[in-house]
């Protein structure tokens, strides 16, 4: 079998294994966000920062829940960076945003975060301070989901099928989930471009 072959049928293989119940409980959460003004706060490093801007865009114009993801603003991360450290980044974004219980965060991360093992420190921190007010946490993540699995109020783990392939198939997922969710009957505000032309 070519490695093009394996990766699609892994690819298949997570399909059939990811959680819907899961996916409907952040659907759920997400239309309480909607319904009671919240805000979104989407948070990521590396390939997980560039799948929360292009989902702060989704849930702006397609659901219509106000989306901040903190990777957007290159000045404040890199001034927050510099100046507190990279540990602290988006800790310190969310408390100047005045993160409240309205709130919520979605985590698009590979390994969930680990302070034990020094990974994504971050978003450790951006977790603690969600918890410390009482905003929702919603996450799509792989391996075993590290410390955002542990806390979210929802979290789909994407399922590993082949341990070397384990970044790209989370990534890749991380799209495919918060598509599904933008596209909702519950939660679509207004229908995308393509949709919309007969």
């Amino acid at each position: 079998m070519s490695f093009t072959e394996s990766h699609i049928k892994e690819s298949i293989e997570i399909l059939e294994q990811l959680n819907v119940a899961t996916i409907d409980k952040m659907v759920e959460l997400l239309v309480d966000l909607k319904a009671s003004g919240g805000r979104l706060f989407i948070l990521g490093v590396g390939g997980g920062a560039g799948h929360a801007g292009h989902a702060v865009n989704d849930f702006r114009k397609i659901v219509g829940i106000e989306s901040y993801a903190p990777t957007d603003n290159v000045s404040e991360l890199t001034a927050r960076t510099n100046d507190e450290g990279w540990e602290t980044v988006f800790a310190s974004y969310l408390k100047g945003s005045k993160l409240s219980s309205k709130d919520m965060l979605l985590v698009f991360s590979v390994g969930g975060g680990s302070l034990e093992h020094n990974v994504s420190p971050n978003l450790v921190r951006a977790l603690q301070v969600a918890k410390e007010v009482g905003a929702k946490i919603i996450g799509v993540v792989g391996r075993d989901g590290g410390y955002c699995a542990q806390v979210a109020d929802a979290c789909v783990i994407v399922p590993t099928v082949n341990s070397g392939s384990v970044t790209p198939h989370t990534e890749s997922f991380q799209a495919v989930v918060w598509h599904l969710l933008v596209s909702h009957p519950a939660l679509q505000g207004n229908v995308a471009k393509w949709e919309s032309i007969k």
